[in-house]
């Protein structure tokens, strides 16, 4: 770390002049801090920053000289006098260990102004440094505590950060040695997606999900991991779905406190989905796994990376996340292993096709040696209707329900599948084919509140949407409910209701099952997969009768006489065709495949196609098998 450091100061003094005044050059976790007494200097002079960033293949933050920075009251004064009242700041945060003053503002592009004027003047005027972030436009309180965790931990995560470059820039003697993979978790299975990618000097963990639906075996097989969890060098998170993220706040209840690698979105949603899991299982009677101080502990320890920005996270690892297309957030994960000895990219769980949100799924990489892919829907039969028609006929469906005075329970998972659902609603709310009202509960409301902090990272149409103050998330057809006010919505009748959890294990979802199922002029309709095991999967399989408890500890049998219907077509997974289709047009063609997150059928089934229609030595590998990658 030392002679590195050394390296790093030596180039960039010899990139700038003396004019600049450097006083400190500082690593934070994988990006650099440069803090200055002129950053005039450097608004004059934009190249030399994107030299040094070019030379260095890293972030690079310019921070003024803490001698620099005006009294925080005073800052705040003149920041109510720089900024437009028109851009609406929400929250102003001042971080003295990162020289910085965040401003959450919902219409941040004032903050920065035209050609970046305003943040400049703020920089030179109160010698803070603008970290400038979006608000929801509907309130949210898990992003608005995880922002205020941050803040109030800001020094904490300052020396977290340099802990973290000192693993990541610490001396090695071999980059190029065996690279292995261990499945601890989702192959020949849905659920607990979890695996170790190793090499003599870097333990990385990929993933860490619980299976929700299976009660038997819901977490991944950490115990099989023959070191203790604090030896981890980092945790990469592909998208925040509990069976890809739900265990992460577990391994910090261990005494991991290592870097966790995801997007923003993702960062904000994991915390949703760890908190609701607690909460859920609370309200349940049973122990949770671990505390809400776990899950705030692993939010201290994220560091955040934009959607192909290389990122170092060893001395043998530089990973890189890419566009998944399956939910807010979500990535593909690409790690370029040693000077160029193995490049592994795990497809996580992708969407390729049209869906509302998103654009399409990222399909080039510099390099591919061997493939992770999943294969949900990767059967032989798992062919999904056009995306057209299943808009159509969950419309029609829908219409045909609530015009006869019944209710509609969609469960939705709450991240994705329902914002997609909401887009659906909307336009055929605006576009006169639905009248009825559409209530959202559970993890609904948080979720879609979070999307609208991050229009960056959906379709262009629906951006545009949100940056006009026009989100459909915030429509006046969508009504949110309490559980004191679901039995007067039920009781009006004609109501569509979008509901977590997405499989009837548990949250809103099941409540309002309980409340309609005994009605026939009522509807449940699934949009998404149904896990081995779950409930949802059990009433789509034909059960229509299921036993519960009421007042007094009593148990009865509560008939499902309401229509069961399925509309396919909606999944943030591939089909069958659209799995092929990535296969086909994935650059550069990948050397090994690794078929995972299906059950046992459709992985085997899924991995024989690829060996035979590409050419590719492909498997599909046991939970606990370990694969040699070099």
């Amino acid at each position: 770390m030392v002679d590195f450091l050394k390296q790093i100061k030596e180039t960039i003094q010899a990139a700038l002049p003396a004019e600049t005044q450097i006083t400190s050059i500082e690593m934070e976790g994988p990006e650099v801090a440069i803090y200055t007494r002129n950053p005039k200097a450097f608004f004059e002079n934009e190249g030399y920053v994107a030299k040094i960033a070019f030379d260095l293949k890293k972030r690079i933050n310019i921070r003024t000289d803490k001698s620099l920075l005006l009294e925080e009251e005073k800052a705040r004064a003149l920041l109510e006098q720089i900024v437009p009242k028109e851009a609406i700041v929400k929250q102003l945060y001042f971080s003295p260990a990162f020289s910085e003053v965040t401003i959450e503002a919902i219409k941040p592009g004032l903050v920065i102004g035209k050609g970046g004027e305003t943040s400049k003047k703020i920089i030179l005027e109160t010698g803070w440094t603008p970290n400038i972030i979006r608000a929801p436009t509907s309130d949210s309180e898990i992003l608005k505590g995880v922002r205020h965790h941050l803040h109030k931990y800001s020094n904490e995560r300052k020396k977290i950060l340099q802990e973290v470059a000192k693993n990541i820039y610490r001396e090695t003697t071999d980059k190029n040695s065996w690279i292995r993979l261990t499945a601890l978790g989702g192959f020949r299975q849905v659920g607990r997606s979890c695996m170790l990618v190793e090499t003599r000097e870097t333990k990385v963990l990929m993933d860490c999900g619980i299976n929700v639906a299976d009660p038997e075996e819901p977490y991944p097989y950490l115990d099989a991991i023959r070191f203790p969890v604090n030896e981890l060098n980092a945790v990469i998170i592909s998208h925040p779905h509990m069976d890809h993220c739900g265990f992460v706040p577990y391994l910090f209840k261990l005494g991991y406190r290592g870097p966790v690698y995801c997007t923003p979105p993702a960062r904000d949603l994991m915390a949703l989905m760890g908190f609701d899991y607690i909460d859920v299982l609370l309200k349940e009677g049973k122990e949770p796994p671990y505390t809400e101080r776990d899950v705030k502990e692993m939010v201290k320890y994220c560091i955040p990376r934009e959607y192909r920005e290389v990122t170092d996270i060893a001395p043998d690892m530089r990973l890189t996340l890419h566009n998944a297309a399956h939910i807010l957030g979500s990535a593909s994960v690409h790690l370029h292993i040693g000077d160029g000895a193995h490049n592994l990219v795990y497809s996580g769980d992708i969407k390729y096709g049209f869906t509302r949100l998103f654009n399409n799924v990222d399909m080039k990489y510099p390099r591919l040696e061997t493939l992770i892919i999943e294969s949900t829907y990767g059967g032989r039969d798992d062919i999904h209707p056009p995306r057209e028609e299943a808009e159509e006929r969950l419309v029609r469906l829908v219409a045909e329900v609530v015009h006869k005075g019944g209710n509609v329970l969609i469960p939705v998972f709450a991240v994705g599948r329902s914002q997609e659902l909401m887009l659906v609603i909307e336009d055929a709310y605006r576009t006169g084919r639905l009248q009825a009202k559409c209530y959202i509960d559970g993890l609904v409301k948080e979720a879609s509140a979070i999307h609208t902090a991050y229009p960056e990272y959906l379709r262009k149409q629906v951006q545009r949407r949100v940056l006009q103050n026009d989100s459909p998330f915030t429509s006046d057809i969508f009504q949110s409910v309490t559980p004191q006010t679901r039995d007067e919505v039920l009781n009006q009748g004609g109501a569509i209701i979008l509901a977590s959890s997405g499989m009837l294990t548990g949250g809103a979802s099941l409540d309002y099952l309980y409340r309609l199922s005994e009605n026939p002029q009522n509807a449940l309709i699934f949009v998404g997969w149904q896990g081995e095991g779950s409930l949802g999967r059990k009433i789509q399989g034909g059960l229509r009768s299921i036993p519960i408890t009421v007042a007094g500890g009593r148990t009865k049998e509560l008939k499902i006489n309401m229509r069961v219907e399925t509309v396919e077509g909606f999944s943030g997974h591939c089909d069958r065709n659209e799995l092929m289709a990535y296969m086909r047009n994935l650059k550069p063609k990948p050397k090994r495949c690794l078929v995972n997150h299906g059950d046992q059928q459709n992985t085997l089934e899924f991995a024989k196609t690829v060996s035979t229609r590409f050419h590719i030595n492909s498997s599909a590998i046991r939970n606990l098998d370990a694969v040699r990658l070099r």
